[in-house]
């Protein structure tokens, strides 16, 4: 199970490296729901599935910042779920958590460079669960020059985004 984790954040990575608008010219779009945008491309002739969203607000002392968001992807082909990915728009201060918090939840993620990853699929799953039942979701990190930022995602359409993207890679709802 640990492979396929590994095996998805690498995925993650490539899916995250470009900006959001350029994966939808790649991917095909499943549709918009509220804040979010979903899409399904192939690979390897295996469907995978991923739904974004950008911060509403963006806060911190920073000169330049990179574009934000955040994925879940789901790459059912190998039993890979609920996949939370953050790309931060700086890089990470090495060694550095991300708080994520979502109601009277709070979840750490591990980072590696740029972006941030849940520690487990069982992480993942926990996410997704308080993002359904949630109106917004704050991001908490530390950039390498060490400033802080707090990134505010609005949870308006995630549900029907989340049930488009289970729909069309055939994933069981939850």
């Amino acid at each position: 199970m640990e492979m396929f984790r590994q095996a998805t954040i690498a995925f993650a990575l490539i899916l995250i490296a470009a900006p959001l608008p350029v994966h939808a010219q790649e991917a095909v779009p499943i549709g918009n729901f509220g804040d979010w945008e979903t899409y399904k491309e192939s690979e390897g002739g295996k469907a995978v599935c991923y739904m974004g969203s950008q911060p509403k607000k963006a806060k911190g002392k920073y000169r330049k910042r990179g574009e934000t968001f955040i994925l879940v992807t789901h790459r059912p082909a190998k039993r890979s779920l609920d996949v939370i990915s953050i790309k931060a728009g700086y890089t990470y201060q090495s060694g550095s958590e991300v708080d994520v918090v979502i109601g009277e939840a709070t979840f750490k993620m591990f980072t590696d460079a740029g972006h941030a990853f849940a520690y487990d699929s069982k992480t993942d799953g926990a996410i997704v669960k308080a993002m359904i039942r949630g109106a917004r979701m704050i991001v908490k990190g530390t950039s390498s020059r060490g400033t802080l930022t707090t990134d505010t995602y609005s949870l308006k359409g995630f549900t029907a985004a989340y049930k488009a993207i289970n729909k069309a890679c055939k994933v069981k709802a939850k």
